[in-house]
C-alpha cells in the first residue's frame, strides 16, 4: 500500500478502530473482573483420591468467619453468604464450612467473629467427631493464621480476630491423630484446614469419600501442614463461582469466607 492510499484510508481505519474500542474495553474489563474473583484453588490428587485445595496467604488474602447476618439470622448457606457479600460490594473468592454446630446452627465450642467471642471454648468430654481428643481451633491472630490443639490454645490464649473450634485434629505437631487407623471404614466427604510453616493457610475438601487417616496424611505428607484441623464431613461444601464450584447445602452453621486484600 502506497502512502497516498494509506492516507485516503486513514479515516476509515480510524472509524473502525473507534467502533471496536468500546467492545475491546468492555471485554478487558469483564476479564479483569473475572480474574479478580478467581480463588487461589486448584485440583489436587493424593493417592487414589482427588481434592480441591485452596492455598491462602494471609498477607494477600483476608480470611473471615461468618455465622449470622446483620439482622441476627444465620446465613444458613454459602450462597446466602455470597449474596450478602455481593450486596455489600465485596467479592468473596470462596467460602467453605467453618466447623461443627448444633441443630439450631449455634457453633459447638469456641467461635470468635471480628474480635467478639460469640461461643465459649469447649474443653470437656463428649461424643462424636468434635470430642475425639485432641480437637482444635483454627484462628486468625494479628493477621496470621494458625491451627492449635485446644489444650495448647487455652494455655496460651492468644488474642484472636476470628476463631472456630472443631474436631478432631488431623495433624498435631507433625503427627497424625493417635486414634486414626489406615484401614478405617468411616468414609465421608470431608473438609479441613491446615497451616504451613510459611504461614499459608491450606483449605482442602475431598471430591469423594475418604477416611480420617487418608485425609490427615494429605495435609501432613502432601500439603506440608504440621497442624491441621477437621472442619466438617458429609455436608462438606465449597462455593467458588469463578471456577464453577457451587455446592449448595443448607442449614450450615459457621462458614469461612476468603477475600482478596486491596493493595
Amino acid at each position: 500500500m502506497d502512502l497516498l492510499t494509506l492516507l485516503n484510508a486513514a479515516p476509515l481505519l480510524l472509524s473502525l478502530f473507534k467502533s471496536a474500542l468500546p467492545q475491546a474495553v468492555a471485554t478487558t474489563m469483564a476479564f479483569g473482573q473475572w480474574f479478580a474473583s478467581v480463588p487461589p484453588c486448584h485440583d489436587f490428587a493424593f493417592e487414589s483420591s482427588s481434592y480441591l485445595v485452596c492455598e491462602v496467604d494471609p498477607k494477600l488474602y483476608s480470611i473471615e468467619l461468618f455465622w449470622k447476618d446483620p439482622a441476627g439470622k444465620p446465613y444458613q448457606s454459602l450462597h446466602n453468604l455470597d449474596d450478602a457479600q455481593r450486596a455489600a460490594g465485596r467479592t468473596m473468592l470462596f467460602a467453605i464450612n467453618g466447623g461443627m454446630y448444633h441443630p439450631d446452627l449455634r457453633p459447638v465450642g469456641l467461635y470468635v467473629e471480628r474480635g467478639q467471642e460469640m461461643a465459649n471454648v469447649k474443653t470437656g468430654s463428649g461424643t462424636g467427631n468434635f470430642s475425639l481428643q485432641p480437637n482444635g481451633i483454627f484462628y486468625i491472630s494479628q493477621g496470621k493464621a494458625a491451627v492449635r490443639a485446644t489444650r495448647d490454645f487455652v494455655r496460651k490464649r492468644p488474642s484472636t480476630e476470628y476463631a472456630t473450634q472443631s474436631g478432631p485434629m488431623l495433624v498435631v505437631d507433625g503427627k497424625l491423630h493417635p486414634k486414626f487407623q489406615s484401614d478405617g471404614t468411616s468414609r465421608k466427604t470431608r473438609d479441613g484446614v491446615g497451616v504451613r510453616k510459611d504461614g499459608v493457610a491450606v483449605f482442602a475438601i475431598s471430591n469423594g469419600t475418604v477416611n480420617f487417616h487418608s485425609f490427615a496424611r494429605l495435609f501432613r505428607d502432601a500439603l506440608g501442614c504440621d497442624n491441621a484441623l477437621f472442619l466438617d464431613g458429609s455436608i462438606s461444601s465449597l462455593l467458588a463461582p469463578a471456577i464453577g464450584r457451587n455446592d449448595d447445602y443448607w442449614n450450615l452453621g459457621p462458614m469461612i469466607g476468603v477475600f482478596r486484600k486491596r493493595g
